[in-house]
C-alpha cells in the first residue's frame, strides 16, 4: 500500500528539526491527548461494565430472575402446592417461598429501618451470595434454633455479634380495642453474612419461614414465590409462559420490571459518558489538522521539488496522509495498552491511591459495592480503536489534499 519511499518521508517528517520545534509541540500533544482519550474511555467504559454486571449478579444472587405475587392483600395460600407445580417447568431451576415485609430493628438504643425475608433454609442455597458467605454452623443454627442472619453492616452498625438479642418490630400488628398494635418480638443472631453489596449487607434480615409466618401473622400463607431459571435474560419469555398457566389472582414480574428504572439510568450515564470522553479523541484529531497544516505550509519548497522530480500527487497525499494517521495509530496503540493495564490492576491501583492520598476513592454506602469492579468487552475496545483511527484519518485527510494542491511552479518562484 505505501512504497519505501514513501514511508520514509512520511516518518522523516515526524521528526521535525528545530526550526519546526512548534509543529512538534502540536504533534505531541496531539499523541498525549489522543492516548489519554483511548486509555480513558476503555477505563470508564469497563468500570462502568463491571459496575452494572456486579450489581446485576448481587441482585439476581439474593433475588429471583422472577417473582409471583398476589393481587389479594392476604399473600398466597396453598403455596407448597403452586410451588411444586411451577418448579416442573424445565426452564426453572428452583421456586421458593418467602415472606418479604419491612420492620424497625432496635439493638443497643439505636433503630433503624430494615427488610425481613422469611425463607426455607435449604432455599438459601439457591443465593450464592448468601450462601458461600456463611458456615455450616450457621445454616445448622438457622434451621433448628430458629435464629435469624444480619448483614455484616447492619452488625456494625448496631454494634452486634453473633448470639446477640435484636428486636424486631412489624408495623402491621394485631388488631385490638385500641386498634392495631404492633407486632415486637425479639431474636438471636444465629450468623452474619456479607454477600458485598451494600444494601443488602446493611438492610436485609433473613428469617425461618415458620418464624416469619408467626411474627407477621401469617399462617400458611407466603407474600410471594421467588422464581430462578437457567438463563436470566430469558425472563422475559418465562413471564409470559407464566403468566398463561397461574390463576388470575397472582402477577408475575421478572428482575428486568423491578430494576428497570436503575438499569435504564446505568445505560443513560454510560451513554453520556461515552460521549463525552469521546470528545477528547476529537480534539486531539482537530490538533492532528493543525499540526499537519502548519507541517505542510514549512515542507512548501520540498513538497515543490519532489513534485518537479516526478512524485505524483497520489503519492504525496499518502506521504501526509501516513505522516498524520501515524501520530493516530500510535497513540491508539499506547492508550488501549495502558487502559487495559490500568483495568486489569484497578484494585491495586484504587489501594496505591486511597493509602497515598489517605481518603476513600470507592465508597461503599454511594456504590454499593465494597470493591471497584472493571469489566473488559473485547467488542467496546474495538469500537474505540476504530473510532479512534478513523477520527486520525479524516483528521489527515484535509492537510494531505492541501500538499497535493501546492502547484510546484509558484513555490519555487520565489527560492
Amino acid at each position: 500500500m505505501f512504497t519505501p519511499l514513501e514511508r520514509l518521508l512520511a516518518f522523516r517528517y515526524l521528526r521535525s528539526r528545530r526550526s519546526e520545534g512548534f509543529i512538534s509541540v502540536i504533534a505531541w500533544f496531539s499523541f498525549a491527548g489522543i492516548t489519554l482519550g483511548v486509555a480513558t474511555l476503555i477505563i470508564v467504559m469497563s468500570v462502568m461494565n463491571g459496575f452494572r454486571a456486579e450489581l446485576v449478579n448481587r441482585i439476581l444472587g439474593l433475588n429471583g430472575h422472577l417473582g409471583i405475587s398476589s393481587t389479594l392483600a392476604n399473600g398466597i395460600d396453598d403455596y407448597e402446592t403452586l410451588t411444586s407445580y411451577i418448579a416442573q417447568n424445565p426452564n426453572i431451576m428452583a421456586a421458593t417461598p418467602q415472606i418479604e415485609s419491612q420492620v424497625l430493628v432496635s439493638a443497643n438504643n439505636v433503630t433503624i429501618g430494615a427488610v425481613v425475608r422469611g425463607v426455607i433454609w435449604s432455599d438459601l442455597a439457591i443465593r450464592a451470595p448468601l450462601w458461600d458467605s456463611i458456615t455450616d454452623e450457621i445454616i445448622t443454627r438457622f434451621r433448628d434454633d430458629k435464629a435469624i442472619l444480619i448483614g455484616k453492616t447492619m452488625a456494625r452498625n448496631l454494634n452486634l455479634a453473633q448470639g446477640d438479642s435484636i428486636t424486631l418490630l412489624a408495623p402491621k400488628g394485631r388488631s385490638t380495642a385500641f386498634g392495631s398494635i404492633p407486632t415486637r418480638q425479639s431474636f438471636i443472631i444465629g450468623g452474619i453474612f456479607d454477600v458485598g453489596m451494600h444494601e443488602y449487607d446493611s438492610s436485609f434480615v433473613f428469617m425461618p419461614l415458620p418464624a416469619a409466618q408467626k411474627f407477621f401473622s401469617m399462617p400458611d400463607r407466603v407474600s410471594g414465590i421467588e422464581l430462578y431459571i437457567n438463563d436470566p435474560d430469558d425472563a422475559p419469555i418465562v413471564k409470559a409462559e407464566m403468566t398463561r398457566i397461574l390463576p388470575e389472582k397472582t402477577a408475575v414480574f421478572d428482575w428486568m420490571d423491578r430494576n428497570r428504572n436503575f438499569l435504564n439510568a446505568l445505560q443513560v450515564e454510560r451513554n453520556v459518558m461515552f460521549l463525552i470522553l469521546t470528545l477528547i479523541i476529537l480534539v486531539a484529531a482537530f490538533n492532528i489538522i493543525s499540526s499537519m497544516i502548519m507541517l505542510v505550509r514549512s515542507k512548501n519548497a520540498d513538497i515543490a521539488v519532489l513534485r518537479t522530480m516526478g512524485l505524483g500527487r497520489t503519492s504525496l497525499l499518502k506521504i501526509f496522509l501516513l505522516t498524520g494517521t501515524s501520530i493516530g495509530i500510535i497513540g491508539t496503540i499506547v492508550g488501549s495498552l495502558l487502559g487495559l493495564l490500568f483495568c486489569w490492576n484497578i484494585e491495586g491501583i484504587k489501594s496505591f491511591i486511597e493509602n497515598l492520598t489517605g481518603s476513600e476513592l470507592f465508597s461503599a454506602e454511594i456504590y454499593f459495592l465494597s470493591k471497584l469492579p472493571a469489566v473488559v468487552e473485547p467488542t467496546e475496545v474495538g469500537v474505540v480503536i476504530v473510532m479512534t483511527l478513523t477520527l486520525s484519518l479524516l483528521a489527515s485527510l484535509y492537510p494531505a489534499w492541501r500538499a497535493c494542491a501546492i502547484a510546484p511552479a509558484e513555490v519555487l518562484r520565489y527560492e
